[in-house]
């Protein structure tokens, strides 16, 4: 490489690194080392650039590109105290750049792009066989739970598989990482409406306690109570039933169509996914005293009540749950503090592969008619 080239990319880099404003510019062949918060796949570098603004404490970020011998796709998320990249160096196959979180742009809800000889892996929950690619997205954007899918092409090395469409989920309501036991905080959530109107009836929870459902685990996550998990049941096309453990609040979504175990268990309620019916979200009109929403904080300030910080949730766009500190001897520092949290629900492939006569894409159910 030129040293003048050298020169110049080094100088931009430094003139970015000295601006706290909104910076929409991406570096070629730069890469941001260390720093970083978490890992993702991207499609493309605008994608990785989206997951980063959503990411709560996201600053910038470094990815992949398709170009590089090793690692493609991968999409670095990063943050520093200081907002930005303590080193940059030149590094062949890295673009990188920085959130638009202080940009005041709306946030990306249609991916119309399609993308050839690339595979989305993982996520899938139903297959068959169509013509086209373009009749794979039309059934993705029908479904209400498919977020993306990938199509084999004519060509494809392997003939018994040609045409085939794999229709896949990508978890898409917020959902806590982490929640604990705690005097003195209250929790709850944003009161923007999590899911379309989708059915004239409300589903009826019917719940089994101290009942376990035992084995056939294929995903845990956090919930707030049974009635959240049998939300996060009914969301997730692959659950059939659901079995929450109370005293640590662990959801743990089962899946088999064929037979279901039922053993009893202190702290556990179990439940089975409803069918056709809009599914009850008054789990999400609760507050919850003495229970931490932990990370995800994006932004925090001090409000009279919690009243008000729930609404202050519900009317910022960003924000999807919160933790209200009411203060206690201890911890004076933190009375009345509203602690706003948010995590990425845009669809996100588990992983993103080279692969020759297969196209991807995402549902088009967000995008506008022409």
């Amino acid at each position: 490489m030129e040293p003048r080239f050298v020169s110049v990319v080094l100088l931009l880099v430094v003139w970015l690194s000295s601006s706290q404003a909104c910076i929409k510019g991406y570096l070629e062949n730069v890469d941001f080392p260390g720093s970083d918060v978490a890992e993702m796949y991207a499609p493309t570098l605008e994608f990785c650039q989206e997951l980063c603004t959503q990411h709560p404490s996201c600053l910038f970020f470094s990815f992949n590109r398709a170009d590089k011998s090793s690692g493609r796709f991968r999409c670095y998320l990063k943050a520093s105290s200081t907002g930005h990249p303590q080193a940059q160096i030149l590094q062949w196959g890295v673009s990188s750049g920085y959130s638009l979180k202080g940009c005041n742009t709306e946030p990306t809800i249609c991916f119309s792009q399609v993308f050839e000889d690339m595979e989305f892996h993982g996520g899938d929950y139903r297959t068959f066989f169509t013509v086209n690619y373009e009749e794979c997205q039309r059934v993705c954007t029908l479904e209400p739970v498919c977020q993306l899918f990938s199509f084999i092409k004519a060509n494809f090395s392997s003939p018994d598989v040609r045409y085939k469409c794999h229709l896949k989920f990508s978890w898409f309501v917020p959902s806590p990482a982490a929640i604990a036991l705690k005097a003195g905080v209250v929790s709850g959530f944003s009161q923007k409406l999590l899911l379309s109107q989708q059915f004239d009836s409300v589903c009826r929870s019917h719940f089994f306690s101290d009942i376990d459902f035992r084995g056939n685990d294929f995903l845990e996550l956090q919930a707030v109570s049974p009635e959240h998990c049998q939300f996060l049941c009914s969301i997730h096309p692959l659950c059939t039933y659901f079995s929450f453990r109370s005293d640590e609040f662990r959801c743990f979504l089962k899946n088999n169509p064929n037979s279901m175990v039922a053993k009893p268990k202190s702290n556990f309620t179990s439940g089975i996914s409803p069918q056709l019916c809009q599914i009850d979200e008054s789990w999400a009109k609760l507050t919850y005293e003495d229970m931490e929403f932990l990370g995800s904080d994006y932004s925090s300030e001090v409000v009279p009540s919690v009243e008000n910080c729930q609404d202050k949730c519900t009317e910022d766009r960003d924000c999807q749950f919160y933790t209200f500190h009411n203060g206690s001897f201890f911890h004076p520092e933190h009375q009345h503090r509203c602690n706003m949290k948010r995590v990425v629900t845009m669809p996100m492939p588990s992983q993103v592969r080279k692969v020759v006569d297969v196209i991807s894409g995402f549902s088009l159910k967000n995008c506008k008619s022409p």
